[in-house]
């Protein structure tokens, strides 16, 4: 049985695809064991689906949302692939600094200061600094 419409399921793979990329997204699917699998499937389908499907935001302004909000919940694993998928969603390095900015201000500066090795390490990846 299903707890998800499986129309909402494929419109977040594209979405996630999309964002985080084809590798990502077909590694996390396919890594996904029967303990895993709903969590991933029902995921895809909100978070992607349901939440990066709604077009009332655009990718690039959502991308911003997101790092801020994953930034000040610290889950640094998670900033670094939507670092990535920011980047790929037009986010630029000025733009990137300034929402780690906003991080230090209301997170505190241990965070921002997370944030940005993270991010450097990124942009070296990309070529970008």
């Amino acid at each position: 049985m299903s707890v998800f419409d499986e129309n909402l399921f494929l419109k977040g793979v594209r979405q996630r695809k999309a964002t985080v990329g084809d590798d990502y997204v077909k590694k996390n699917l396919d890594e996904a064991d029967d303990f895993s699998r709903p969590f991933q499937e029902a995921m895809t389908a909100w978070c992607w689906g349901f939440g990066w499907g709604d077009e009332v935001i655009d990718a690039k302004t959502r991308s911003m949302m997101n790092l801020s909000m994953i930034g000040a919940l610290g889950k640094m694993s998670e900033w670094e692939t939507h670092c990535k998928g920011a980047i790929k969603n037009g986010v630029s390095v000025n733009e990137l600094r300034a929402i780690i900015h906003v991080i230090g201000i209301y997170c505190g500066v241990p965070q921002a200061v997370e944030c940005f090795r993270v991010a450097r390490k990124v942009l070296e990846e990309k070529n970008l600094v």
